[in-house]
């Protein structure tokens, strides 16, 4: 035989284990390596749902403040509607109380000049 040719055949059984070996250790690397992944990702996806669940209560306090200001301002826009139509209608019941008690006649004419109009519009309907 020559000196050049390797001692053991390429199929040989010490070539054989010595693959398995590290074909074991390659599986054994990757099932290290999934573990790690799937840690990595459990971490990210928590995280995630966690941040999105903040940013669903903060959007829903923002909105739910925004709406109760808006309300506030409604409410406190209607009190002063409600407010200023009061006073005008005193003003204006004061004007004619004022109107009537200067001329007594000219109201009473103005009365039932009203009455005899309703009374039209309502015997045309009927």
């Amino acid at each position: 035989m020559n000196s050049d040719t390797p001692s053991s055949s390429p199929g040989s059984s010490s070539e054989y284990a010595g693959n398995k070996d590290r074909v074991a250790e390659d599986v054994s690397s990757l099932r290290a390596d999934m573990a790690k992944l799937h840690d990595s990702f459990s971490k990210f996806v928590s995280e995630t749902g966690g941040q999105a669940a903040r940013t669903a209560r903060s959007v829903g306090q923002a909105v739910a403040s925004q709406v109760g200001s808006t309300a506030s301002g409604i409410a406190s826009t209607s009190a002063e509607m409600a407010s200023s139509a009061t006073e005008q209608l005193k003003t204006f019941a004061t004007e004619l109380e004022d109107a009537a008690r200067k001329n007594p006649l000219g109201a009473l004419a103005g009365a039932l000049a009203v009455g005899i109009v309703i009374g039209l519009i309502v015997r045309g309907r009927g």
